[in-house]
């Protein structure tokens, strides 16, 4: 499974990308914040689940 994230989050920041372009930053933080987001919530439903919190 984290190599499939890892292929698909490579994917997504190099789809439609020529060499002369610079890299797409609205893109990056797109996918940054979403994964950061995702990170919070699971940390969260873990501290739930566990009691830990």
């Amino acid at each position: 499974m984290r190599r499939f994230a890892m292929k698909a989050l490579f994917a997504l920041l190099t789809l439609n990308r020529d060499d002369d372009d610079p890299p797409r930053w609205d893109r990056i933080v797109l996918i940054a914040s979403s994964l950061v987001t995702i990170g919070l919530v699971v940390l969260y439903a873990y501290g739930k689940t566990t009691g830990r919190w």
